[in-house]
């Protein structure tokens, strides 16, 4: 929560889902040299159950692969089970752990088709 998103921004790596003027969702995708780093993905509390998540796990899939990339990469915390399940689920593996700023993480990626 505490990313410099006018920066991301100004990089053009920040997408939204915005309905009505409320944003109903958000999502961040870093270029890197070797994958793209699905950075952020969130859901208002809201719009949660809506779809709204999975549309942006489904554009992040498909910027990767329309920008050259065979791999997509994220982590969260070892605690969010239900995402580590979720992304299990639509094909992204674990990687590996580690600890990083005082966060247990959990790194996974998928390959691109």
């Amino acid at each position: 929560m505490s990313d410099d998103y006018e920066t991301l921004i100004g990089k053009g790596w920040v997408y939204v889902v915005e309905e009505e003027d409320a944003i109903l969702g958000l999502l961040v995708l870093i270029l890197e040299p070797n994958a793209m780093l699905l950075d952020n993905v969130a859901v208002a509390s809201s719009s949660k159950g809506t779809g709204v998540g999975r549309r942006l796990l489904e554009y992040a899939k498909q910027s990767a692969r329309a920008a050259g990339y065979r791999v997509i990469r994220l982590y969260t915390h070892e605690t969010m089970t239900e995402n580590l399940a979720l992304y299990g689920r639509i094909g992204y593996t674990e990687t590996h752990r580690a600890e990083e700023v005082g966060l247990k993480r959990v790194f996974m990626a998928k390959l691109l088709a």
